[in-house]
């Protein structure tokens, strides 16, 4: 059996933009609902929602049938989460408040098998379609993509430093996180934080790798991508849920 390609990291490298939905409702019926909808790639969050590593699984198994991409985003910049989530066949990671080029190279060395990296290593797994992939672990980086999360001045200060740093495949911009740490806390389009982003996104792509975000709002979603933005979300479930819930409510409770 051969290695299953990762079409969302070969769109990326390719400069093809990639739209994503971010699915935090933790539900492999929601994803399944939603993985058939039309979107690239679907955003399974373990940071900010109630996912554990089986819901996560059921997740994975619900977007298996359905050509939208599941990108899993680990609770941490940390070994242990990322090697289970390898391990349970997830390809595509993004991991949270990364910083500094140090903290990029020790999350590339969480995805690779020594001597490149620190993943463990185990044979009879889900990424390995549990034992039938052939050399899986002399080849499993090759579709493995790795995408870090900049939410700091301090990591924008750093975007072309981690950029630089091999194995990671794109940057993303957290803007809820990125807007709170330069004193905005609770805003995500503020005018004064907005030219940051969009200087961000072009560092991130001249630097030779794919920027992304995470934006409801159609017009900044649009701008973002005129950027030269990569892989864009342009929703949440729980949005379109809430959101949708209440103007449905609202015709008749008027």
């Amino acid at each position: 059996m051969e290695l299953p390609q990762n079409g969302f990291k070969r769109a990326l490298k390719a400069g093809q933009p990639q739209i994503g939905l971010w699915s935090s409702l933790s539900s492999n019926y929601a994803v399944e609902v939603i993985a058939g909808a039309g979107f690239d790639w679907i955003l399974l969050d373990m940071e900010h929602s109630p996912n554990d590593l089986e819901s996560a699984l059921a997740q994975l198994q619900a977007a298996a049938p359905y050509p939208s991409h599941p990108v899993v985003r680990v609770p941490w910049n940390d070994m242990v989460s990322i090697k289970r989530l390898l391990d349970i066949g997830a390809q595509s990671l993004l991991v949270p408040y990364v910083s500094t080029a140090d903290e990029a190279r020790a999350a590339v060395s969480y995805t690779r098998y020594p001597p490149a990296g620190v993943r463990g290593v185990a044979g009879t797994t889900r990424a390995t379609r549990f034992g039938r992939v052939k050399d899986y672990a002399r080849r499993a980086q090759e579709e493995i993509c790795l995408l870090v999360q900049v939410e700091t001045q301090q990591a924008l200060d750093n975007i072309e430093a981690i950029c630089a740093v091999e194995g990671v495949d794109g940057v993303f911009i957290g803007p809820a996180d990125l807007h709170a740490s330069l004193g905005y806390t609770g805003e995500i389009a503020n005018p004064k934080v907005k030219p940051l982003i969009d200087s961000a996104i072009q560092r991130i792509r001249k630097a030779g790798k794919a920027p992304g975000i995470l934006t409801p709002n159609e017009a900044d979603a649009r701008h973002w991508l005129q950027c030269g933005g990569l892989f864009v979300a342009v929703g949440a479930d729980v949005g379109i849920l809430a959101r949708g819930a209440e103007a449905l409510a609202a015709k008749f409770k008027s």
